[in-house]
């Protein structure tokens, strides 16, 4: 059932702006907001707009819309900010995926910024004596780390799509990184629950345990070594890394990693080479597209899998009239689309470089009309469910056996940008793990990623071709999943994305769904709380739906739960009726998201 929703995102709109009244006071129009600016969750106004997890981020992308960039430059601005006040989530040692709207031509475009691995790594990249090394083991090594893709997606876009270089985008950030920001608690709390593996790497207990303790909650935390780092990209651009001394830092930390010798901590060498960071490429590549209750929602295509997990779970719910379902049923319908669509993602979806992707078979209706009436309104489907054949449809049949949901570490971040001319930016970028591979190039002032163990170890099922072994160059399998929705006129009418490992996709659905179907303003959509089914057992729900009627009424369906404290940090931009902008980010989540806007509405 196709529904029109013009009318209710103009009622959507309004009542945002109204919530946004009440939030807080914002900063003065005319002032930039300093390091010490408050978090708010919405804000609306007009000159551009960006919203991530931090406000000392979102200030610096603010900072750059006032001196007249555009929505890319604001986004390399804010992640970049990132990258210092957020260490253990994103920087220049990772990757991530870059989706832009381009008002001029009312298209979208997309860059792959994914990691990738070594030239000499293959399939037995995490097999030792044809066993799987353990996970934790490979995590905090340099097997794991994958060539950093992020200062290369900086650059790409800025010159592509920016109005700024990269000499100027980066001042912010390093600004920042020399003078310092405030330690709030869930930067203490991230410092906590990765000190024991942190001291195994002197480089990394020196920068993050100061004086050998955590970080001292309202303190202020500099990271010099970075914001020399930052000036060096600056002056000399990213060749400094993919051809220069920061690239020979890196490559000499992964190959020989740096550990305490009294640890007894077994740091495995990679095989980075210089020569894989000239490799290197931020791919331009056209992005996902699927309509949705008359609207267009374009993401990132392999070798993410959010584009088409999450498009093949809203055509999936296109069947269904969700504004007009009750909780149950809404709920039930969410995840039984999310199941399959996991289901399909583990069987199809890898780097199209090495794999044959049916990425267009994926995203048809054909297919997803033979997936959902696998969907019983009092029956729950079995997990792990069988993938089903999007290159040859037949109803309600499934293929190959199933194939499980390999882990994926939550703690990414996604930004979210727009400015005066009409552009916006969803940017989600990662070093996988919270804290990455642990390791510090030495000097350098950042971590390095362990992306790589985002790849099968093994195959699930010798007898099932996995799409998601390691292999030379080969880019590992993601769920990032920045989103990009256009009207009927192909105008923006929000972007959205959220950190999260796996349960990136189910976040991303579910606010779609409840922005669009459900009637929940922006703000509200991101703050509901969430359920996660990636074709396990269990589903994963928040507080707020476990300790509900609703999930024992679900129960008595068949589903079972688990109970996850926290799922998710999205952020998002809106496009109001009257051409202005709504920023939205969480409430809670993560100690609460940073929305600001250049000229806020009085």
């Amino acid at each position: 059932m196709r529904r029109p929703v013009a009318r209710n995102l103009a009622v959507l709109a309004v009542g945002a702006a109204v919530l946004s009244v009440g939030a807080a006071p914002p900063p003065d129009r005319h002032e930039v907001p300093s390091r010490h600016t408050p978090k708010v969750p919405v804000a609306v106004g007009h000159g551009g707009a960006v919203s991530s997890v931090d406000a000392d981020a979102s200030a610096a992308g603010i900072e750059i819309l006032r001196k007249g960039g555009n929505a890319v430059d604001a986004a390399v601005a804010t992640a970049a900010a990132l990258g210092v006040t957020e260490p253990y989530s994103a920087g220049v040692g990772g990757g991530g995926y870059f989706v832009y709207y381009d008002a001029r031509s009312r298209t979208v475009h997309t860059l792959d910024g994914r990691e990738t691995a070594p030239l000499t790594a293959d399939s037995g990249l995490f097999l030792e004596n044809g066993e799987p090394i353990p996970f934790a083991e490979a995590v905090s090594s340099g097997l794991g780390v994958g060539t950093p893709g992020t200062p290369a997606t900086w650059q790409r876009a800025l010159d592509k799509w920016g109005k700024r270089g990269l000499g100027t985008v980066l001042k912010p950030a390093e600004r920042l990184a020399h003078d310092g920001f405030t330690v709030d608690e869930t930067f203490r709390a991230q410092t906590a629950a990765n000190e024991t593996r942190f001291r195994h790497f002197p480089d990394t207990a020196e920068l993050f345990l100061p004086g050998g303790e955590l970080p001292v909650v309202g303190s202020t935390f500099k990271n010099p070594d970075l914001a020399r780092t930052y000036e060096e990209l600056r002056r000399e651009g990213v060749d400094a890394l993919y051809r220069g001394d920061i690239g020979r830092d890196i490559v000499r930390t992964v190959d020989k990693p740096p550990v305490d010798p009294d640890s007894g901590w077994n740091a495995r060498p990679g095989e980075l080479s210089e020569r894989d960071l000239a490799a290197y490429r931020a791919k331009f590549q056209p992005p996902t597209k699927t309509s949705y209750r008359g609207l267009d929602v374009y993401s990132i295509a392999p070798s993410s899998s959010g584009g088409t997990t999450v498009g093949e779970a809203l055509n999936i719910l296109e069947r269904t009239d969700l504004s007009d379902a009750g909780d149950v049923q809404y709920l039930h319908r969410f995840i039984e689309a999310s199941r399959i669509a996991f289901a399909d993602r583990g069987r199809w979806v890898g780097d199209p470089a090495f794999e044959d992707v049916p990425t267009e078979e994926l995203l048809s209706q054909r297919f997803a009309d033979s997936r959902e009436c696998l969907i019983r309104d009092d029956a729950v489907l079995t997990s792990p469910l069988a993938p089903g054949d999007p290159r040859d449809p037949e109803p309600c049949a499934s293929g190959d056996e199933a194939a499980p949901t390999t882990y994926e570490g939550e703690n990414t971040t996604h930004l979210t940008t727009a400015d005066r001319w009409g552009n916006v930016v969803a940017y989600t970028l990662t070093i996988e793990q919270t804290g990455g591979s642990g390791i510090t190039v030495p000097g350098r002032g950042f971590l390095l990623n362990n992306e790589l163990t985002d790849f099968s170890f093994a195959p699930a099922n010798p007898a099932v071709h996995d799409p998601n072994l390691p292999g030379p160059g080969k880019r590992p399998r993601s769920s990032i999943s920045p989103t990009i929705v256009l009207d009927r006129h192909d105008r923006p009418v929000v972007a959205l994305g959220s950190p999260g490992g796996s349960t990136i996709i189910t976040t991303v659905l579910q606010t779609l769904t409840g922005f669009l179907d459900r009637g929940l303003p922006l703000v509200d959509a991101i703050a509901a709380p969430r359920a996660s089914q990636r074709n396990t057992e269990l589903t994963d729900l928040e507080p707020g739906l476990y300790d509900s009627e609703v999930r024992q009424r679900l129960e008595t369906i068949g589903h079972a739960f688990r109970e996850n404290p926290e799922i998710g940090a999205a952020t998002a931009v809106q496009r109001l009726p009257d051409g202005t902008w709504l920023a939205a980010a969480e409430k809670v989540r993560r100690g609460g998201g940073s929305a600001m806007v250049v000229r806020p509405a009085r």
